[in-house]
């Protein structure tokens, strides 16, 4: 069963290479990243799992927690990560889950028999403090996810949550918003005190608000 936008996301419980988690409760109050990776020992993989773990200070900034999971186990997850570390000098900072039985592969749709039977692709879960679920991205198994991408949807996720706006094509954090038209024009002053600007009357762009 897919998972769609503004569903809660899946609870479970698992052991990882950190421990026993119980999903919503390892979360907390906090966002929350879950990606699968098709298998250990792989490429592309070690290349992903090193990137995230290279960029903990910038999901710590934003209150994000990551986590990892494919179907191989707990030993295996385990020998893997000094790869990961030297091959992207980090070290690993995050859990993997350990999926033999696929229960999590199975809750989020992982696995898509047409292009693996047995292997999860490459699912990006964003989730809200909230348990919803706010961003799916799915790669296909030979193409390495973009984190930086990830990073500029979060900061737009946080933005668009506190604030009535919505961020344009290519938007990067500290540019311009758009207003959402539910703003009235008279309403606009008030809300958003740094000025605006009227592209078109259903296109109205407003300096970010939060900074």
């Amino acid at each position: 069963m897919s998972i769609r936008l503004g569903d809660t996301a899946p609870d479970f419980t698992a052991n990882t290479t950190m421990g026993e988690i119980n999903f919503h409760e390892w979360l907390g109050d906090s966002w929350g990243i879950l990606f699968s990776h098709p298998a250990d020992f792989t490429p592309v993989c070690t290349t992903e799992l090193g990137s995230v773990a290279s960029l903990k200070d910038e999901f710590d900034k934003r209150d994000v927690k990551t986590i990892a999971v494919s179907v191989d186990g707990l030993e295996s997850h385990n020998k893997w990560i000094p790869d990961i570390n030297e091959v992207n000098n980090v070290t690993m900072n995050y859990p993997i889950i350990a999926d033999e039985d696929k229960l999590v592969a199975t809750l989020y749709d992982m696995i898509h028999p047409n292009a693996s039977e047995k292997a999860t692709v490459r699912s990006v879960f964003i989730i809200g403090p909230d348990k919803k679920v706010k961003l799916t991205i799915t790669y296909p198994a030979s193409t390495g996810r973009n984190f930086a991408e990830i990073l500029r949807v979060i900061d737009s996720l946080q933005l668009t949550a506190e604030h009535s706006v919505a961020t344009p094509a290519n938007w990067n954090d500290g540019e311009d918003c758009i207003i959402v038209p539910a703003v009235k024009d008279e309403d606009i002053p008030s809300k958003f005190p740094k000025g605006h600007k009227v592209v078109k009357p259903y296109l109205r762009t407003t300096p970010q608000p939060n900074k």
